[in-house]
């Protein structure tokens, strides 16, 4: 446990204490791409629970130029967290590769060429990606710091398709490995929760995940979002869904990481939206700082930690009978 700077885990806070020696803030930045499993490539309508109007900040707007919404995002961000000291540039919105090369290039300069950005965070898919893209962050991330951040969601292949994903794991699991080869950081995003899948199948992503050349991680409890497919999927069939209390999830979020490679970072243990966008009455007003303490109570109390069992091979399951 030494090696988390006294937590039970590998935190985002200390990886960037690490990294740059004081704290980087993320400005997200909405390029204008789309996806394609809404263009009709692959598929229409997107992913069943997706609507980006429900985490991208206020200032994000396409029709802003990209220097001009970092701007306004380290104003936002220099009010709320006083002690970033340099920025990296969060590509999120849709596929942020989801274009050719030459459109890509002068927008990441751009972000570049910011005196406050240190740095590019890039959200995509498996499928947007290929050996010319992977060449340019390759010449970048010597240079810069880069991360290529895929949307995993999940490892089950029916769950893949229910989501409306347009692609599958293997495809995920490929361009992970080949983007960690070009010596590019990667992430990945999780969804636990959704229809269909059990806790102990859950668990046992974590040691798919584990095997995965990864940087980070970011986890994300389901949450029924309004105006997706998924919202009127649940109002129509709600005995379809089994979403986490907050007590299960904590419970299992614990049995989770113990099972982690503890070389990866975890960055968020819970998504967040703003209440008026939920089709559930969720959690209620706890913040997600508030639940990162309930986890780490819940670990220091069961005496354990991010890749305990990892380590040794032992396996202690959460028991759903379902």
């Amino acid at each position: 446990m030494d090696k988390f700077s006294g937590k039970r885990y590998n935190s985002y806070n200390e990886y960037f204490k690490r990294t740059f020696g004081s704290r980087v803030q993320k400005v997200s930045i909405d390029a204008g791409f789309t996806c394609p499993n809404r263009d009709g490539t692959v598929g229409y309508g997107g992913c069943t629970y997706c609507n980006n109007k429900a985490f991208n900040p206020s200032y994000c707007e396409p029709a802003k130029p990209v220097t001009q919404q970092i701007n306004e995002g380290i104003a936002f961000h220099k009010i709320r967290y006083r002690r970033a000291t340099s920025y990296l540039a969060y590509f999120q919105t849709y596929s942020n590769t989801y274009a050719s090369l030459e459109r890509l290039r002068p927008i990441y300069e751009e972000a570049l060429n910011h005196p406050d950005v240190t740095g590019l965070v890039i959200g995509t898919r498996p499928d947007c990606m290929d050996e010319g893209k992977l060449r340019y962050f390759s010449e970048l991330a010597k240079r810069r710091y880069v991360i290529i951040e895929y949307g995993i969601e999940t490892t089950n292949e029916q769950s893949l398709i229910n989501l409306n994903r347009g692609h599958n794991y293997v495809l995920t699991a490929e361009m992970i490995h080949k983007t960690a080869a070009y010596g590019i950081k990667t992430g990945a995003h999780l969804i636990f929760g959704l229809p269909g899948e059990t806790r102990d199948e859950m668990l046992d992503r974590a040691a798919i995940i584990s095997a995965l050349p990864l940087t980070t991680v970011k986890f994300h409890q389901l949450q029924i979002i309004n105006e997706t497919a998924m919202a009127r999927d649940y109002r129509h069939h709600p005995t379809k869904f089994r979403l986490f209390s907050l007590e299960e999830y904590v419970h299992f979020i614990v049995r989770f990481i113990e099972r982690l490679n503890p070389e990866i970072v975890i960055e968020r243990f819970t998504g967040e939206v703003p209440p008026r966008f939920l089709a559930t009455t969720g959690w209620g007003k706890i913040r997600a700082d508030q639940i990162v303490h309930l986890i780490e109570k819940a670990l220091e109390k069961q005496n354990t930690w991010q890749g305990k069992l990892f380590l040794s091979g032992e396996d202690e399951r959460v028991s759903d009978k379902r």
